[in-house]
């Protein structure tokens, strides 16, 4: 079992509320974080359809059977359960009482601000990042491999695992937040998505390339963020008097899962594939995205565009410091890899510089620290 980041922030949360929510993609950790924290409390899992019935049904004498406290798994397929837990909550705040886990991120967040607003300690826990798989850093293998847990302890190929886990996200997942009836073009628009990794969303494009609606694109969208499956990426908002895109960049919450859809059967494709760039820069932002999440706090991630061609692939708002941030994959430092970042900073005046590659020349060029990807950990501790 891996050691998770997040375990001190879920730690402290326990103390400080009655209810703990632990969200993020099927196959995460959360339930298996949940089990080994909180080893005192009973397991009920929501997924179990004779559970789920009773608790649909008579969920105050489901409840009754749980006074004391209880993990509560999967709870998005009984999200009316939180009026009553808050009930319970409000008669008694015992801190640390009742764990609630989810894997769909907008179903469960509705119902928990509605009924559990400020009762409950909100987390995220997504597959594992580089320094919690405390391996040395092969860029390729970490691209297709991804960060899931069980394929990672089971030394499991990704063939071996992804496309069953694609299947089984599109059975029971997909099919409870909307009844779609051509599950081949979903299939075909979860394909479009990976090849539009760190790409500005465009739903003309996905329209007309799947044969949908513009309205029908948001609505699976929506599913495929809900479900934690993708994330965007929005645009940085300060405008420096600059036209800027206003469009967000798609990425995956996992770069393996990616790599599966685009059809990738070998490490080795991705030495020549046309997107190793945009995998490298989605892992990298997910690398960074992981480690706000595991501090419980704030991601405050954005990129930065404007209309005559200049971009920094990452802004990082934090504590009142702009950090922007160049992603390359090429291995050999060229100085036009930072010019778009100098040009940021000089418009700002105020913003850090950074370039994150796979070379191993680290320092400063130009005012812009140069990051090796071994030393990524160290940046974000820095940085966070």
């Amino acid at each position: 079992m891996y050691l998770r980041a997040i375990t001190p922030v879920l730690e402290r949360f326990s103390k400080l509320y009655p209810a703990l929510g632990i969200t993020g993609p099927r196959q995460s950790g959360k339930t298996t974080i949940a089990k080994t924290l909180f080893k005192h409390l009973p397991y009920v899992s929501l997924e179990n359809i004779d559970t789920r019935f009773q608790a649909q049904n008579d969920p105050r004498a489901f409840l009754a059977n749980y006074r004391q406290g209880a993990i509560f798994d999967e709870v998005q397929h009984v999200p009316e359960l939180l009026s009553y837990l808050q009930e319970i909550v409000d008669e008694s705040p015992v801190k640390g009482r009742y764990v609630l886990t989810g894997s769909q991120n907008f179903a469960l967040s509705h119902h928990v601000s509605q009924s559990l607003s400020g009762r409950i300690g909100m987390t995220t826990l997504l597959p594992l990042s580089l320094s919690e798989l405390g391996m040395p850093i092969n860029v390729n293998s970490a691209i297709f491999k991804g960060g899931y847990p069980g394929l990672h302890s089971l030394n499991m190929h990704p063939l071996d695992f992804y496309p069953s886990y694609i299947q089984t996200y599109i059975e029971r997942d997909v099919r409870q937040l909307k009844n779609i009836e051509n599950i081949g073009r979903f299939q075909t628009f979860l394909k479009l998505c990976a090849g539009r990794v760190g790409q500005i969303l465009n739903l003309s494009s996905f329209a007309q390339d799947c044969g949908i609606s513009h309205t029908t694109v948001r609505q699976w969208l929506n599913i495929l963020e809900a479900s934690y499956l993708i994330f965007f990426l929005q645009p940085f908002h300060q405008s420096f008097n600059k036209r800027l895109i206003k469009m967000p960049k798609l990425y995956f919450y996992d770069t393996g899962l990616a790599c599966t859809l685009l059809g990738l059967e070998k490490e080795s494709q991705l030495e020549t594939h046309y997107l190793k760039g945009a995998l490298f820069e989605n892992l990298i932002v997910l690398e960074i995205f992981k480690k706000r999440l595991n501090q419980g706090l704030p991601a405050n991630l954005y990129f930065w565009r404007d209309r005559t061609g200049h971009e920094v692939d990452l802004l990082a708002e934090w504590g009142g410091d702009i950090h922007a941030i160049e992603i390359k994959a090429g291995s050999t430092f060229q100085s036009d890899f930072i010019k778009n970042v100098q040009y940021f900073c000089e418009l700002s005046q105020t913003a850090k510089g950074y370039l994150i590659y796979t070379g191993q020349q680290n320092g400063s060029h130009a005012k812009v620290k140069l990051v090796p990807i071994d030393e990524i950990d160290q940046l974000t501790q820095l940085l966070g």
